[in-house]
């Protein structure tokens, strides 16, 4: 047997202290760069990200401004979730809505009074509150103060859905987002989730529907059944729509609770007008039932836009205009005086300018 001596260059010797001390910096440099790469090519893949991180910061706070602590959330329901509403937070009771008080009466006992007064329906299971609840009719009657005076007075809490959050470019998420919608709404339960203009998410369904809405539309509906399976779930669906003809039918099956908002009267008219100058200072010859007999066809938004452009005028009459600047750099105004009150011909003026502008 012969043995052969090896050269002391093939010999591996250990390596010194700064050596290693180079090797673990460049192999740290090595995976930051690595990191940051794969980071950027999945922000460049999926611009959205970036807004997606920044729903999950918003879902958190919300999380904790309404008190919901120890409970999971998978990341589509944190999508969800920034979308929450608190209800302490809401400034819409009953007393800011005037003219509709039937509806609201009905909304107490049908919706309300089954969850707050569990104990006393919990026997029976056709006294349980409704799933769903439509309300419709004309745009700006109140509809949408309705559904967040409903969240406030019952204490639930308010998903405010938008049909933009189930909406999403990777085939199968919107499935899941929708599902998401649910099962968020069940763990936060007793929670109400509200659909503003309804027709334009869950309207009739068509061959002409792309196949990924169409998917969605039947995943909300299955989900929507499943809560009848909990007689004790405390989940209601609120949409608000100005043309419920354009609803599926499916969907008018699944919202057996229907309020119709119309036109106001001329009694709810006058109430309106009562509700919104309670704290202005309006000349004591107004009469508001002869207002609300000239502003026939106005809804309550617009009674609103009608009352704050006749508090302008006052501000117009008081405020120096542009023509004035000189004469009341001369003499400086007195910013001391009160405004004047709304007066009848300030009213006048506006209703006869909106009746022109709507011809």
């Amino acid at each position: 047997m012969v043995l052969r001596e090896v050269p002391a260059e093939n010999i591996t010797r250990p390596l010194g202290r700064n050596e290693v001390i180079g090797l673990l910096f460049r192999l740290t440099i090595f995976g930051a760069v690595t990191y940051f790469t794969i980071k950027w090519m999945v922000d460049a893949i999926d611009p959205t990200r970036k807004q997606k991180v920044e729903a999950q910061k918003q879902a958190e706070k919300l999380m904790r401004q309404i008190g919901v602590k120890n409970v999971k959330l998978s990341e589509y329901e944190m999508s969800i979730a920034a979308h929450l509403v608190d209800p302490l937070s809401m400034q819409i009771t009953w007393r800011d809505i005037a003219g509709l008080d039937e509806v609201i009466t009905e909304l107490k006992e049908t919706v309300i009074l089954p969850v707050q007064k569990r104990h006393l329906f919990q026997g029976s299971r056709l006294l349980q509150p409704p799933k769903g609840v439509l309300l419709y009719g004309p745009p700006g009657c109140g509809k949408t103060l309705i559904a967040k005076a409903t969240a406030k007075e019952a204490g639930f809490r308010f998903i405010n859905l938008q049909p933009s959050t189930l909406t999403d470019k990777w085939y199968g998420e919107s499935q899941k987002l929708a599902a998401a919608v649910f099962s968020l709404a069940v763990k936060l339960q007793p929670s109400i989730i509200f659909i503003d203009e309804i027709d334009s998410f869950l309207r009739s369904r068509s061959s002409s529907d792309h196949e990924a809405t169409a998917m969605m539309k039947a995943q909300f509906m299955s989900l929507w059944d499943g809560l009848d399976t909990d007689h004790h779930c405390q989940v209601i669906i609120m949409g608000a729509t100005n043309r419920p003809q354009d609803l599926d039918s499916a969907i008018l099956r699944r919202m057996p609770t229907r309020f119709h908002i119309n036109q106001p009267s001329v009694r709810q008219r006058e109430q309106i007008l009562k509700l919104i100058l309670d704290n202005e200072n309006v000349d004591s010859s107004v009469d508001l039932f002869d207002v609300a007999k000239e502003t026939e066809g106005f809804s309550g938004s617009d009674l609103r836009e009608m009352c704050r452009d006749a508090a302008l005028l006052c501000v117009r009459d008081f405020v120096p205009t542009q023509n004035d600047r000189y004469e009341a750099d001369v003499v400086p105004h007195r910013t001391n005086e009160p405004l004047e009150p709304i007066t009848k011909i300030h009213i006048i003026k506006v209703v006869i300018a909106t009746k022109v502008s709507s011809d």
